[in-house]
């Protein structure tokens, strides 16, 4: 999977593993279909910027969920 590819299909596994590495219980937020394909280079960096950093304290994940609202339709 080439994740520099900007598709619906990278989008919905992006948008999956951003919640699972944010530990997000409610699914609800991290619903592929709620993000806008246009958005999809913003979201890439912050899947990207969640790879790289690993381990998250509680105030960065807050702070990342709350990023990811801006990008919700």
């Amino acid at each position: 999977m080439n994740l520099e590819e900007k598709s619906e299909q990278n989008l919905e596994y992006i948008i999956y593993n951003m919640g699972k590495m944010l530990q997000v219980v409610n699914d609800s937020i991290m619903n592929p279909k709620d993000y806008d394909l246009n958005n999809y280079e913003e979201l890439k960096a912050l899947y990207d910027l969640l790879k790289q950093k690993g381990k998250l304290t509680v105030a960065e994940i807050q702070a990342f969920i709350a990023e990811l609202r801006q990008y919700r339709k």
